[in-house]
């Protein structure tokens, strides 16, 4: 799209005052207990549910949590399978006819009902563009932090060995993911299910802990095997992760396709908290989504990430990869331009958490080359309009660890023989690392050891690694401490505009957050929160109707939150925070580039292959 049609396509689109996507749900006010994806089903079928409780007094210490009721309205919740209780959102999942909703809405004990929703997955140059190697040089590498990866798993490998190499840094592992016999691994329960222990055959997980605590002096294959010549700003040349020092907590929550489910995230996160003292448990990354179906506020993933953020843990999470969603069609049969506005997925989209949106680092240390990756969603997010992504780290074309397991054979992929490897490897095999051979000397990475992959799942594990560095460096932070110093010193230094194709992408506040990941200016910058605050993402609210105008959007910030609107602020206002340049984008073209309305988005943090950008 020429840059001087973006304008007019938005305002024609904006007269319908719908913030749209490819498959549209209208959400005026939300009334009622079902979520509105419950609607217009087969009274016949049966679907698993998430039922969030309303809070009851709580016990006198000492006395036993009352059990979860087994019959709510009259249906008897055990009847399709075994109830599976999640304390951490006060609620519990269960497989309900579609007939008896109503009847379980209409008890008074019952606060929401939603489906059990299906979830998705969505570094060489990258660390030297935010700063990481600098840090590693002077002491910060995360020690004494821990890192939950709620993710596909994590396997063994050398780059998550400690320093003496001779002992992982996985300290603790456990299964959530939904239970599926894709596969054939020797020495393991190929259907697996909640509890048992699995390995990584998606690859997804495993990467993603690369990204986050890669520590390369353990790697005896050092360099890089691409087709493109590495850039690496370490005297050893060796893969780093951001926080190589950090011990991780393994939570699989995604099954050997990168699927799981919001009950199966959930108690990942509900892990993480009981664990949080015992392991040291202070960032949950989150490189997952799905779409959104409602209000933050009744969102059950939302819930369940906000009870981790209060619980002291820093939450990460990927912003999704559907920036390049240029047309949708609503229920009236016309279609709109939305350019990639309002695609951030769940939980992404919670005020609380640290969402995050991908960059290319243009395969160099500096970041002063990099733009924004044309697949990173944008904000805002769907129904409540929330100011997303909160900052922007490298997510494209990242190189980690990629570790396969012996005997490892995917029954789905049989022509004529079953495949061998993980999905991802199976599924994009140009980007594994070649052949090991030495080059003018230098060692090439073993076969396989290495996989390259993109997405704003990639940046995530870069902002959680950031995130350990501070804690180890100031381990009394708060999240919101943590959330408010990485956006107040992320780089707001970006081009007016950048195109991709025929795309043409503006660095607006809903694009880039409040900025580019600088971990040493985070690092050395030592400002809190005052007592009482939460460094909540603002909401904005369109101002200027379908003719547009200048500065057409109000950020209105939550009673309780530490950033301001305030001119004046001289630590968290809106200006310092997001800088004039980003919080306003370019003249008239700001407002005029987002759609607003009550709608839902749709998301998904599919994986991307080589070439995207």
């Amino acid at each position: 799209m020429k840059p001087e049609t973006f304008a007019p396509t938005i305002k024609r689109a904006l007269a319908t005052g719908l913030l749209l996507a490819t498959t549209v749900t209208t959400l005026l006010a939300q009334p009622g207990k079902l979520a509105p994806d419950l609607a217009d089903l087969d009274p016949s079928e049966t679907i698993d549910v998430i039922i969030q409780l309303e809070d009851t007094p709580a016990s006198r210490p000492g006395t036993p949590r009352p059990t979860r009721p087994l019959a709510l309205g009259g249906v008897n919740l055990a009847s399709q399978r075994p109830v599976r209780e999640l304390g951490l959102i006060n609620g519990l999942t269960a497989r309900v006819p579609a007939a008896s909703l109503a009847s379980l809405a209409a008890d008074p004990r019952v606060k929401y009902i939603s489906p059990d929703r299906l979830v998705t997955a969505s570094t060489i140059s990258a660390v030297p563009a935010v700063g990481a190697n600098v840090a590693r040089s002077q002491g910060f590498d995360g020690r004494g932090i821990g890192v939950a990866i709620i993710d596909s798993g994590v396997n063994d490998h050398t780059i998550l060995l400690d320093n003496t190499c001779g002992k992982s840094r996985i300290v603790f592992r456990e299964n959530f993911a939904p239970a599926d016999a894709s596969y054939t691994v020797s020495g393991f329960n190929n259907v697996g299910g909640p509890g048992t222990r699995f390995p990584d055959l998606y690859a997804h997980g495993t990467h993603v802990a690369g990204i986050l605590a890669g520590n390369g002096r353990c790697d005896g294959f050092p360099a890089f095997a691409s087709s493109r010549t590495p850039l690496i700003n370490s005297v050893s040349s060796r893969i780093f992760g951001v926080a190589p020092g950090t011990q991780l907590i393994d939570l699989r929550a995604l099954n050997s396709n990168g699927v799981g489910t919001d009950s199966s995230v959930i108690a990942a996160i509900n892990r993480a908290i009981e664990l949080k003292s015992q392991y040291d448990i202070r960032v949950i990354n989150l490189s997952l989504g799905r779409p959104i179906r409602e209000s933050y506020t009744k969102d059950p993933l939302c819930q369940a990430v906000e009870r981790a953020w209060k619980a002291g843990i820093v939450v990460v999470v990927a912003a999704g990869n559907r920036g390049r969603v240029e047309t949708v069609t609503g229920k009236n049969g016309r279609s709109y331009r939305i350019d990639g506005y309002g695609t951030i997925g769940s939980p992404g989209n919670d005020p609380f958490v640290i969402t995050v949106g991908a960059a290319r680092d243009m395969n160099t240390p500096a970041r002063t080359d990099d733009l924004i990756a044309s697949y990173s969603s944008k904000g805002p997010s769907g129904i409540d309009r929330i100011v997303k992504p909160d900052l922007i780290a490298p997510g494209n074309r990242i190189h980690s660890s990629h570790e396969s397991i012996e005997g490892l054979r995917f029954k789905d992929i049989c022509v004529p023989t079953c495949a061998e490897g993980t999905f991802l490897a199976i599924n994009l095999p140009d980007n594994r690392s070649v052949s090991s051979h030495s080059v003018n000397g230098v060692i090439i990475w073993r076969p396989g050891s290495y996989i390259e992959l993109s997405g704003t799942s990639m940046a995530t594990p870069i902002v959680a690694g950031a995130a350990a560095l501070l804690l180890q460096k100031t381990p009394t932070l708060t999240p919101d401490d943590v959330k408010a110093r990485l956006m107040k010193t992320a780089t707001k230094s970006f081009p007016t505009r950048s195109t991709f194709g025929n795309q043409t992408i503006q660095y607006d506040m809903f694009t880039v957050g409040a900025g580019y990941l600088d971990v040493m200016a985070a690092l050395n910058n030592n400002d809190l929160a005052p007592a009482g605050k939460s460094a909540l993402s603002p909401r904005a609210t369109y101002t200027c109707g379908t003719n547009g105008g200048t500065r057409c959007v109000k950020i209105t910030h939550a009673a309780n939150s530490l950033f301001t609107n305030s001119q004046t602020a001289t630590t968290w206002g809106s200006s310092l925070l997001w800088g004039d340049s980003v919080l306003w984008g370019d003249s008239v073209l700001w407002g005029d580039s987002v759609l607003w309305g009550d709608t839902t988005t749709v998301q998904s943090l599919n994986i991307l292959g080589k070439g995207d950008q």
